[in-house]
Parts: structure tokens; C-alpha cells; sequence
């Protein structure tokens, strides 16, 4: 595998030894399934793969992979320049459809895809595709099966995902530099909420911070908007803003992240502005004493289900019954999820952590009238508790 470097192009993100380490992963992982053939539309997977990185994953497109040849782009051939300047393989490994195929009920881009893969010599092969995933419509699959009549289409949902699972060292230190844009974005919004304030006049702040970075690390659109809610509407996890003010005797929970190349550090914190009611102080106090129980049991060698049952047991001690997973792997993504897709910290996932893994501790509180979240984006070291990879206090901030 060699890195070209097209004339203007921009410095591919990551090095040839790390893009090689994927491709390898992918392969095994390939093998293991007996596919020879592998063809993703999950703008994350194909990114992980090939380092294409475009707003163009509202039509058809995709990364197809082999056992004996660099991974081919393939997309709308208005994307094509975008993908040259992007994508790690020579000219010859970027393709496109043709400008007639774009969002029509006449004809389907898989149509052109069938075509190419039979050029390839793929018209017999077991090919493996990505079922169960946003880009990847029952039209689109619908449209291969028929234009490849001698191919089998077996489900490959997840399989690159599983091989994001463990992160490297370059792909740390984005999400390191994530974090510093996080961090920023919960003491901005910590300084500048007060009674009166509009929630789209603070999400508009927040998003142009978000943007602009900390120092020289500029920040990039995260996966997921700035979610805040308040009051009784904080009893819903993923309620946008509205032009409606913050008041005096409300929760506000901040879940946000920051976004440095694609990569993300999800972070929640909650204020109150007032005086909180005892109820809320005493899931504060449990909801903190279940967060440290689970960053203690987040070690290397233990289950996703630890982490869980620790955060559990806290909570329960203090009578609080909480039944949504608790936690999620992050890394590299696009809209409209900034989670992996794979592990979740709850009680039957059997999963054994492992060093380099990283999470969004996600144990929010959403109670029938009010919500409380305060989570931490968390690495499994190789040994010991996991690291927490921003570092603000835990605790429900209160604004008088």
C-alpha cells in the first residue's frame, strides 16, 4: 500500500502504517466470514478505511474492499474531485456513477455499482454488505441483489465497526484534542446560562465555539447537535432547543462534544439555576457514586456488563431504577450518531473491554419530570481504572 499525494491535496490525517494496520483488520475479519468481497455505505467505515471525508452521504456511495487490491471509492461523480483529495489510494482506486443516477425513481446507482463489481471479477463472489445501517436502503440492496443475479449478498452489518473498536495512538491524540473542544464547550455553557437567556442564543454561542476550537485545534461538526434540555422537557434524552428562555427552578442538561477531525469526545454536564430540590441532590450524590463504582470496574479484562452492574448498584442502594444501557463506544462519525454501534455498558453484554477501547459513560437520569446527566468520555487503559479523557468536576452545578 503507498500514499499518493495529489498536487493541492490536503495531508492525509493518518499515517501509511496505520491505514495498513485497518485494511489488515478488515481482511481478517473478512476471512473469518469467508467474504470475498466487502462493500460499505457507512460514512465511518469508509472513512476508517480510505480517509474520504465529504458532506455526501445523502446519496449513494460506498468503499468496496478486497483481499488483493487497494480499497475503490465509489460515489457520485460530482464527489469524485472530493474523494481524490481525500482518500489515501492512487486515481486509478476512485470511481464515480454518472450524474443521472442522483435521486431518481427511474433507474439506481446500485445498477452502476452491480456493473463495476462484475469488472472486478466479483459477478460469483460471497459479498458482504452492511444490512443493518442508515445509508443503506432496502432500495439499494433490493437493486444489487438483481443487478448481481450470480453473487451471494451476505450480511456484513458492524464487522469494520468491531475493528474501530480499539483505538490507536494517532487516533487517540484527535480524540484528546476532542476533548479540550469539549471541556470548553460545558464551562462556556456553564458560564453563560442564566434566567432569561434564549436556548437558541446560547446553542448559537456553543456551536461557534465548537467550530472554532481550543488553540490550534480547530474544530470540526459533530455528529450530533447540542442537546438541552430543561425542566420537565429534561425528562426526554434527545430533545433539540427551541427560542424558549432558561428559568429560575430548572435543571438544564448539556450533552455535547467536541469534534476534531471526525473524531469525538461526548460530555454531559447539568445546571441548575436556583436552588435544587433534595430529590435531585440525592441522585446527584448516587448518580456520583455509580459513575466512580463504574470508571473503577472500566479495567481492562472486565465485561461491558460490569461497568453496568457497578453503576447499578449505586443507584439502587439510593432507590433509583434506571433500565437504559449506560454507556456506548465512540470514536470517528458522521450524522446522525457519534456512537459506534457495538458495545453497550449493560447488563447482558458479555463484552470484555480492552485496552485502548474508548467510551461515552453515558449514565443520564431521566425521571418523570426532570432529567440529570453527567457522563464522561472514558479510555480503558492497560492497566488499571479507565481514564477520563476531559476533566471538569462531577457534580450538578448549581447557578443561583
Amino acid at each position: 500500500m503507498q500514499l499518493v499525494q495529489i498536487v493541492g491535496m490536503p495531508d492525509i490525517p493518518f499515517s501509511e502504517p496505520e491505514y495498513a494496520r485497518r485494511l489488515a483488520k478488515t481482511r481478517r475479519a473478512m476471512a473469518a466470514k469467508d467474504i470475498e468481497a466487502l462493500f460499505l455505505e457507512d460514512p465511518s467505515n469508509m472513512a476508517w478505511l480510505s480517509g474520504y471525508d465529504g458532506w455526501s452521504f445523502y446519496v449513494h456511495q460506498g468503499v468496496i474492499v478486497t483481499h488483493d487490491r487497494d480499497p475503490i471509492w465509489w460515489g457520485r461523480a460530482q464527489d469524485r474531485n472530493g474523494a481524490l483529495r481525500t482518500v489515501w489510494m492512487a486515481a486509478e482506486s476512485v470511481t464515480s456513477y454518472a450524474e443521472h443516477f442522483v435521486q431518481t425513481t427511474e433507474r439506481h446507482p446500485m445498477q452502476d455499482l452491480g456493473e463495476k463489481l462484475q469488472d472486478l471479477g466479483l459477478a460469483r463472489s460471497r459479498i458482504g454488505v452492511e444490512l443493518e445501517n442508515y445509508y443503506y436502503s432496502a432500495k439499494a440492496h433490493q437493486t444489487l441483489v438483481v443487478s448481481l443475479p450470480q453473487a451471494k449478498l451476505v450480511d456484513a452489518t458492524a464487522l469494520v465497526n468491531w475493528q474501530r473498536a480499539v483505538k490507536s495512538d494517532e487516533e487517540l491524540a484527535f480524540m484528546r484534542k476532542a476533548a479540550r473542544i469539549s471541556e470548553a464547550l460545558v464551562d462556556l455553557a456553564r458560564e453563560r446560562i442564566e434566567p432569561g437567556l434564549a436556548k437558541n442564543e446560547l446553542v448559537a454561542e456553543i456551536s461557534a465555539a465548537a467550530i472554532r476550537g481550543v488553540g490550534e485545534h480547530w474544530g470540526d461538526y459533530a455528529a450530533i447537535v447540542p442537546l438541552l434540555a430543561s425542566g420537565p422537557d429534561a425528562a426526554a434524552p434527545h430533545l433539540t432547543w427551541t427560542g424558549d428562555t432558561f428559568r429560575t427552578g430548572e435543571a438544564t442538561f448539556f450533552e455535547l462534544s467536541g469534534c476534531y477531525r471526525r473524531y469525538h469526545a461526548p460530555f454531559c454536564r447539568t445546571v441548575f439555576l436556583g436552588r435544587p430540590t433534595d430529590e435531585m441532590l440525592r441522585a446527584e450524590a448516587a448518580l456520583v457514586e455509580g459513575i466512580g463504582a463504574g470508571i473503577e470496574a472500566a479495567r481492562a479484562g472486565n465485561r461491558a456488563a460490569d461497568v453496568a452492574e457497578a453503576l447499578g448498584a449505586a443507584l439502587e442502594r439510593a432507590g433509583i431504577s434506571r433500565s437504559a444501557r449506560c454507556g456506548y463506544p465512540i470514536g470517528l462519525s458522521y450524522p446522525p450518531d457519534w456512537g459506534e454501534r457495538t458495545i453497550s455498558f449493560r447488563a447482558e453484554d458479555q463484552t470484555v473491554l480492552e485496552p485502548g477501547m474508548t467510551f461515552h459513560f453515558m449514565p443520564g437520569l431521566w425521571m418523570d419530570d426532570w432529567g440529570l446527566a453527567i457522563t464522561e468520555p472514558i479510555l480503558i487503559r492497560e492497566d488499571g481504572p479507565a481514564e477520563c479523557l476531559c476533566d471538569r468536576p462531577r457534580a450538578l452545578y448549581v447557578k443561583p
